[in-house]
């Protein structure tokens, strides 16, 4: 386990996804965390489910905390939030901003221009352990400071802030596609004929083994689809009409389209 004092301001559905792998992950005990929000229900609700500090001042919770967790909506009062900040936690506390759309340079407005920012666009897959988080760090911070932290609710990749929309928009909505892709596929074996839960075990079982297959060979799609195929097979005759569905091209557009949005909420 890490030793960092951890505080959230908000408690929301992201917030408590985080809390819950890493308590679950052992990397943070919960008597290390605390949650502030104005939803009364909701602080109940975190502290009974899983231990985490909710009857304190937030002004106690950020004089001690290593790391504040930034977990409102983009039109919360980010203002107010800095002014405690900036009043209670020591220079040195680092904020993580889970707040999309919001940029460093907004954030060291409102929370300091010499604080240590780093921000995140959270995976949505915590409790399975995959999945990537998007990370940039401003230069007051260092990956020291989170990794241990960011590491206990899935993986992580740190790039520049300018591709965090697009890394928004493919990896973090990256699960959409493949939960939409599974979807259809078992639809196609009950349309073929097959039962509903056989036709979605064999759904997932494919998903699951191809992408283990990729990893365990190293080979490329396109070199395994050559494998699979025979000439004149029941395969390439099904790819044939993939093909046909321009479903490549809607694929890359539907992700298009999802950073394009992403960027358009960034500007509000």
């Amino acid at each position: 386990m890490i030793g960092k004092q951890i505080h959230f301001i908000g408690g929301g559905q992201m917030a408590e996804a985080i809390i819950r792998a890493v308590i679950n992950n052992q990397t943070i005990s919960a008597d290390r965390m605390s949650v502030t929000d104005i939803n009364e229900a909701r602080l109940q609700f975190l502290n009974k489910t899983y231990g985490v500090n909710t009857d304190s001042s937030q002004e106690k919770y950020l004089g001690e905390a290593d790391l504040i967790v930034i977990a409102v909506r983009p039109q919360d009062n980010l203002a107010a939030l800095g002014q405690a900040v900036q009043k209670f936690a020591t220079p040195t506390t680092a904020i993580v901003s889970i707040v999309a759309g919001v940029t460093m340079e907004k954030l060291a407005g409102f929370f300091g221009a010499e604080r240590p920012i780093i921000r995140v666009i959270p995976n949505t897959l915590t409790d399975t352990g995959y999945g990537y988080s998007g990370v940039a760090l401003n230069a007051y911070a260092n990956k020291d400071q989170v990794d241990g932290f960011l590491h206990g609710f899935g993986k992580v990749q740190y790039l520049d802030e300018a591709l965090i929309d697009i890394f928004t928009g493919y990896g973090v909505a990256g699960p959409n596609y493949i939960y939409y892709f599974i979807e259809s596929l078992a639809d196609a074996g009950v349309l073929a004929g097959l039962p509903r839960e056989q036709a979605w075990n064999v759904a997932l079982e494919n998903c699951v083994g191809a992408v283990a297959m990729l990893k365990h060979t190293g080979l490329h799609p396109r070199q395994l689809l050559d494998i699979n195929n025979s000439p004149g097979g029941v395969g390439i005759h099904g790819l044939y009409e993939l093909n046909n569905s321009d479903f490549a091209a809607g694929l890359q557009r539907s992700v298009l389209a999802a950073v394009k949005r992403t960027t358009e909420l960034g500007e509000k």
